[in-house]
């Protein structure tokens, strides 16, 4: 995904860490290009808002334990598919 907009950290960098954002398990550096992209870029953020909610919604279901390693790795390829058919409707 791309905004087509120049960043500094290109759009589809930050979505590939954005789970090692959102649990803070990534270095402090990618954190902050991550961080500042997020904070310029509304498509990202858009992105952003969806992960956040379905992460949301992991640790409802799981409480403080970290989800099942096959549930997240069915979670990563369903929104991976729904990645893929929006950046083919825009």
């Amino acid at each position: 995904m791309s905004c087509g907009q120049p960043h500094e950290t290109d759009c589809s960098e930050v979505l590939e860490k954005v789970y090692l954002y959102l649990d803070n398990e990534i270095t402090p550096t990618d954190y902050e290009k991550v961080r500042h992209h997020l904070d310029e870029c509304g498509p990202c953020l858009k992105q952003y808002g969806l992960d956040q909610a379905v992460k949301s919604v992991v640790h409802r279901c799981c409480g403080d334990d970290r989800a099942p390693e096959t549930l997240r790795v069915q979670v990563m390829a369903r929104i991976q598919q729904v990645r893929v058919e929006i950046e083919r409707v825009d």
